[in-house]
């Protein structure tokens, strides 16, 4: 026979399936959800009794859970031949007061076991990069074909290299202004690294509600570069709980309406901490062969190991940091080894958008005669600009008609609100998300932090000696690991009680390493998924 007990949590946990199924069976019978507003509920619970729970359950299948969200299912894409053979949803969810800031996000289902492989939101660094650049050239399951594109026509391929092949992975525009995402007033386009955070989260819960057949999936966190400061809160938020407390009710720790299934985060090259990162580019460089060991010495000596907020009066230490500036002033430092574009080439080529994709509905590019590809990476970037502003991607998208006139861009280094305006709308107030790392380690929680050991943006170095600073277990210390018998880099593991963290080199990569390297990031993720060793 049943406790109280089992019949409460029992009930609680049917309730939010079938409020869940009930919206889900809703969603598609419509082509297009209207937007709505999840409405608030004003029951006051202010005792932990059975009584209160059972009639806060009861209360639960009566009230009406409503996402504002509208999305869609995507069976072609311009540019790719065929149906797509995995399932492609795009949409927005707004978050904030009054919806003002919308969500535009991509789901991806896995091609391999949607049901039970694990969900995972990922989210791309700037901050305001598009999260099509991460599906595009990173771990997305298509990808610009270059050898059968021209600027008038960009050509898609599948990527067999797609973490798609082992998850369902949302890519999410985030903040407001990056991608197709959006503000509806000036001031919704106002945020900071913890506000950012926020709304992912809210984002997050109001996505979970509108797809309940995912809850149970193992959930991760994915990011790179300046994600490593947004997803760490976005992590530490999810342990603690949502806002609404009730003791011993389903949850994380304190109790929620609704259980996250989260096991842990997955970190590329993450900006982590600035001092940390600017002071480990010089012993990066001198490691590289960038640096003479004299130049390197001298530094050391005069700066005494801080070279980014330098005493004005240290002349030495100028003068030797002019040196150094000399040394890697030709370098692309995303990636050492490639070659540096020229700036001319970036300024005609927003020219060319700005000339050419004023109107979204043209479908010939007049390529201006100045503009020569250099062989450079960021020049397979011009591909996905015209893709993402034609006429024809963004019907297939369902991107938004209030966006009709703003210009897609790979990543808004402004994060401006419309057109003149000098305020930058993005203001960076965490420093350093150290802090947050140590926190989780307390945690029942995975991590994977890989580095491509050819970026000096944020150099490996500075990756290596925070995880270090976290004071954790050594299990297995520095050692190659190999994909098809060749070394794909080297790793190490650590842990702290239910906390594990592996540390992941990928020998050649760059900043956004899965870029660089794609075999080796697969085989990467799908090990360290599976809890295999690398």
């Amino acid at each position: 026979m049943w406790s109280v007990e089992d019949f409460v949590t029992s009930l609680e946990s049917r309730t939010l399936v079938a409020t869940s199924q009930l919206l889900l069976s809703s969603q598609r019978t419509m082509t297009q959800r209207s937007q709505s507003r999840l409405q608030p509920w004003n029951l006051l619970i202010k005792s932990n009794c059975q009584i209160s729970r059972i009639l806060f359950a009861v209360f639960l299948v009566i009230v009406s859970l409503e996402v504002i969200n509208s999305h869609f299912t995507v069976k072609k894409l311009p540019g790719l031949v065929g149906d797509l053979p995995f399932t492609l949803e795009t949409g927005y969810i707004g978050v904030e007061e009054s919806d003002d800031v919308q969500f535009f996000y991509y789901f991806i289902e896995s091609e391999g076991n949607p049901k039970v492989d694990p969900l995972m939101l990922w989210l791309t660094g700037g901050p305001g990069c598009s999260s099509l650049s991460g599906l595009f050239y990173e771990i997305g399951p298509f990808t610009t074909d270059f050898a059968y594109s021209t600027l008038e026509n960009p050509m898609l391929k599948l990527n067999p290299h797609s973490w798609t092949k082992a998850a369902n992975i949302i890519f999410l525009d985030q903040p407001a202004g990056s991608g197709f995402s959006y503000a509806k007033t000036p001031e919704s386009y106002m945020t900071n690294d913890t506000s950012s955070s926020m709304r992912v989260y809210s984002f997050l819960k109001k996505w979970l509600v509108d797809h309940p057949n995912f809850l149970n999936n193992p959930f991760y966190l994915g990011a790179d570069s300046y994600g490593g400061i947004v997803l760490p809160i976005v992590v530490q938020k999810i342990y603690e709980g949502f806002s609404f407390r009730f003791p011993s009710f389903v949850g994380n720790e304190v109790g929620d309406l609704m259980h996250i299934n989260i096991k842990g985060y997955v970190l590329g090259n993450p900006v982590t901490d600035a001092s940390g990162e600017d002071n480990s580019r010089i012993p990066f460089a001198h490691r590289m062969g960038l640096l003479s060991d004299a130049i390197y010495k001298s530094t050391v000596e005069h700066c005494h190991g801080e070279y980014s907020n330098v005493d004005p009066n240290n002349n030495a230490c100028l003068i030797d940091l002019q040196v150094v500036d000399k040394c890697w002033d030709g370098i692309y430092q995303p990636h050492i080894l490639e070659p540096k574009c020229h700036d001319t080439s970036s300024i005609l080529m927003f020219d060319l958008f700005r000339r050419g994709l004023r109107a979204l509905d043209n479908t010939y590019l007049e390529i201006s005669p100045q503009l020569q590809l250099q062989g450079c990476r960021d020049d397979n970037y011009i591909y996905s600009y015209v893709w993402a502003n034609s006429r024809e991607a963004r019907e297939a998208l369902h991107i938004s008609e209030e966006t009709r006139n703003i210009e897609w861009v790979r990543c808004n280094e402004s994060l401006h609100y419309g057109e003149g305006e000098d305020v930058t709308s993005y203001t960076r107030n965490v420093l350093s998300t150290i802090g947050y790392h140590r926190r989780l380690s307390d945690k029942n929680c995975r991590a994977l932090i890989y580095s491509g050991d050819h970026d000096m943006i944020v150099p490996y170095l500075s990756t290596v000696n925070w995880i270090e600073s976290l004071n954790l277990t050594v299990v297995d210390d520095w050692r190659p690991w190999f994909v098809d018998e060749q070394v794909a880099g080297y790793t190490m593991n650590y842990s702290k009680n239910e906390y594990s963290l592996t540390f992941a080199t990928l020998k050649g990569g760059g900043h956004t390493a899965p870029e660089y390297k794609p075999k080796e990031c697969l085989s990467m993720f799908m090990s360290w998924l599976g809890d295999d060793p690398l």
